[in-house]
């Protein structure tokens, strides 16, 4: 029986295996052709004119379709194509797939290891930044103002000629809500596509997309809510919860959809990260990284979210395709005006192998429209996702400011435009972009603090040169190389002017204090003070490192003094949880005593699990399990003439308030464990569990209740010990769960019958044991 339930478990994780979706490259084109000019919208041609991209470059070729009909044939599913990579994308058992890889034609098959999953926080998940946030009474239009964007509208600045992009889970009541009404009475909204369900309506599903569209576009009255209200969209519905391998894919080809409409901008607030992936992953290799890299090559800017793994100890690097070199990676800060705090849940940078990420932030906390009875709803959101769409449309602002310009040229600009440049660090990158880099606005930067130095001990202090009320001092600490081995930001005025610095020989310090950089380096010779913008080279260098957090009074300091993010504590494939179930016993057969309804049995244990994959493993646990079993007068009577007792049973009569068998046990668990939907508030999302148990029965007792309500006259030593009970000793059974996060519904069967042979026949404990499950 129990190799058979093995077999069992087995056959279903086989049956999920079967299920996996991959990627099917192949070795060439031959045979297709292609016309650019019939292929592109007029703006994708103007597009890759201004950024001397080849419109006739191969990756613009159509897949060959009798390639692709062959690989579909051997294929349990098709999901669909990629022109850029060559590649068809099919769902395939391993069987199949080993077919497939027989085909002449075929280089590789690749499993997608991804999914895709929205980069907004869980609103509930607010903890202390809520007073913040209420603090701060963010203004309606607090989110653009801190970008300057009034020098965008006071030049009439809106983002008109430019396409966007926006990928998304759906975009319900865009076609119907009051801040859109500009976009549909000017039919600005261009095209739309349902990758997941091939058509056109994308106005349904995941809200997401209508808040990330308000950052962007939308209107509240006669306000923005967005810099970009005048911009040509292209709306894509990409992501779908219940297909963790398939979004990939339809990434991609929104992409290559974005590329052929003409877009000059991507807003992408989706990524993959922890649900699949490991730290040593972000390094710019995914299949969407380097889709992003190639779109960018093509004349697309693509911006995408940091992330919101911020508060995960486990994960100390953005996500992807942000990790991209060629993607703007942007990531989120509280509502303030006048200073910088991160949210807690904004990603750190660097990338997986030591790149600038972030590259620039925004507002992570937005006024959106909001779904409802009314098309008149709105509402405060917190996530990195409305960081990204508000820089998407700063982005279109600043192209329209730039006509002509080059993708990776406005790139550089955005980042060169932020409030901190030169200065920059893996929480905001160079700081918030500015509308009046590009309008022409920008005033010299005076310098704000001095250096004052210690040559004899190698000690360096900062100087403000004024009193600061309200102000952010940033100080990091570099290597020769550029290596950050730690960064600081101190709230003004708790900073000590009479604190002194002490830097290493060689070592770099770059400060930066209301918009104002400078750098010093200590020598042999003495100090060297570096210009405003002369540290600029040695600003762009990091190496990979991992990092930690301290808040000391007003400063919060971040240290990055080890090059191991393979090493993070996400890539150990194994973890503990603690856990209690409380259920009830459950009587299934004729032959089971009748028990009452609420027959409790209680759980305490410890469970470890293995990963081979992000998306199964396989476990064991320990436990301990006290189950009182309760029965009706005439269930204690055969339990009675069972333990060899009958002439107790006297003693009892109909008035008897309870009559319970309790028993205990200590557990061996083991169990496999398939993931079947990523994320939640404790990153476990939904998972299931099947396995097997068996267990040791060290101690049972026959109770009595009350007799007459009479607490004095209970009985409660009517049976002690295991005699009585021939196959209690020793049990075994078979566990399943479903749990999301760390609450989930458990069943439990015991296998063998507890109870003694009577008049032929076992007179048998009910087996079944349901109940929930809280897991920490």
């Amino acid at each position: 029986m129990l190799l058979a339930i093995f077999n069992f478990q087995f056959s279903i994780f086989n049956s999920a295996q079967a299920q996996q979706c991959y990627w099917v490259f192949m070795t060439d084109k031959a045979g297709t052709t292609f016309d650019p000019y019939s292929y592109f919208d007029a703006k994708a041609i103007e597009r890759y004119r201004i950024n001397e991209a080849d419109l006739y470059d191969i990756s613009n070729y159509p897949v060959n379709e009798s390639y692709v009909s062959q690989v579909e044939a051997l294929a349990t599913d098709s999901v669909g194509e990629s022109r850029w990579f060559n590649a068809a994308a099919v769902v395939a058992t391993p069987e199949q797939v080993a077919a497939i890889k027989k085909l002449p034609f075929v280089k590789e098959v690749v499993a997608i290891e991804s999914n895709m999953h929205l980069a907004k926080a869980d609103e509930s998940d607010q903890s202390d930044e809520s007073d913040l946030l209420e603090q701060s009474e963010i203004a309606l239009h607090d989110q653009l103002v801190r970008m300057g964007g009034k020098y965008f509208r006071d030049k009439g600045i809106n983002g008109r000629g430019i396409r966007i992009a926006v990928f998304d889970g759906g975009f319900p009541q865009v076609n119907t809500h009051a801040a859109f009404k500009h976009l549909r009475d000017n039919k600005q909204i261009v095209k739309t596509w349902n990758f997941p369900n091939k058509k056109e309506n994308v106005y349904g599903w995941n809200s997401h997309g209508l808040m990330t569209l308000s950052c962007i576009a939308g209107r509240y009255d006669e306000m923005d809510l967005g810099l970009a209200t005048g911009a040509e969209l292209l709306l894509a519905r990409t992501e779908v919860n219940t297909e963790p391998f398939k979004e990939e894919v339809w990434w991609q080809m929104a992409v290559e959809w974005a590329d052929k409409n003409g877009a000059n901008i991507i807003s992408s607030s989706l990524g993959y990260g922890k649900d699949r992936y490991y730290t040593k992953d972000m390094n710019g290799q995914s299949y969407v990284a380097k889709a992003g890299n190639m779109a960018a090559r093509k004349g697309i800017l693509v911006c995408n979210s940091a992330g919101n793994e911020g508060d995960d100890e486990t994960w100390y690097t953005i996500i992807t395709p942000s990790d991209a070199d060629s993607v703007l990676c942007v990531g989120g800060i509280m509502p303030d005006l006048e200073s910088y705090n991160r949210t807690s849940f904004s990603s750190y940078g660097p990338s997986a192998d030591g790149r600038q990420k972030p590259n620039v932030c925004a507002f992570a906390y937005a006024w959106t429209a909001n779904t409802g009875k009314s098309n008149h709803d709105y509402h405060t959101v917190p996530g990195t996702s409305f960081s990204c769409p508000l820089v998407s449309g700063f982005a279109a602002c600043a192209m329209q400011c730039r006509p002509g310009v080059k993708t990776m040229d406005l790139f550089h600009e955005i980042e060169i435009s932020a409030d901190l440049y030169p200065y920059c660090d893996y929480t905001y990158g160079y700081g918030v972009p500015q509308a009046d880099f590009f309008t022409g606005d920008r005033k010299e930067v005076k310098p704000t603090f001095t250096f004052e130095q210690d040559y004899q001990n190698g000690h360096v202090r900062i100087v403000p040169v004024q009193d600061y009320k309200k102000c952010n001092l940033f100080i990091k600490n570099c290597r020769p190389d550029g290596t950050i081995i730690e960064y600081r930001k101190w709230n003004l005025p708790e900073f000590k002017t009479d604190m002194w610095i002490d830097i290493p020989q060689g070592d770099v310090i770059i400060v930066n204090l209301d918009g104002y950089t400078s750098n010093y380096r200590f020598t042999n010779e003495g100090n060297t003070e570096l210009g405003h913008y002369e540290c600029l080279e040695l600003a762009n260098l990091y190496t990979k490192s991992d990092n930690d957090s301290v808040d000391d009074g007003g400063t919060t300091m971040f240290f990055y003094e080890h090059d191991n993010l393979a090493g993070q504590p996400d890539e150990k494939k194994g973890s503990w949880e603690r856990y209690g179930m409380l259920g009830v016993a459950v009587r299934t057969a004729s032959s089971e005593l009748e028990s009452d309804f609420w027959s409790p049995a209680k759980h305490l244990g410890v469970r470890h699990t293995h990963y081979f994959c992000k998306a199964y493993g396989w476990g064991f646990a320990i436990d301990y399990n006290h189950t009182g079993f309760r029965f009706n007068k005439e269930a204690a009577n055969s339990l009675d003439t069972l333990a060899g007792m009958a002439d107790d049973i006297a003693w009892l009569d109909k008035k008897v308030s309870k009559h319970r068998m309790n028993v205990g046990e200590i557990g061996l668990e083991i169990y496999q464990r398939v993931r079947l939907v990523p994320g939640g508030m404790f990153h476990k999302g939904w998972h299931w569990d099947l396995g097997v148990y068996g267990s040791w029965g060290f101690s049972a007792y026959k109770l009595a209740g009350a007799h007459n309500g009479d607490i004095a006259n209970s009985r409660k030593e009517v049976v002690r010990g295991l005699d009585f009970m021939e196959d209690y000793r020793w049990n075994w059974g078979v566990t399943t769960r479903i749990t999301r996060d760390w609450l989930g519904l458990y069943v439990r069967y015991r296998m063998n019958g507890i109870g003694k042979d009577v008049a032929a026949g076992k007179v048998l404990m009910p087996r079944l044991e349901v109940g929930l499950q809280l897991a920490l």
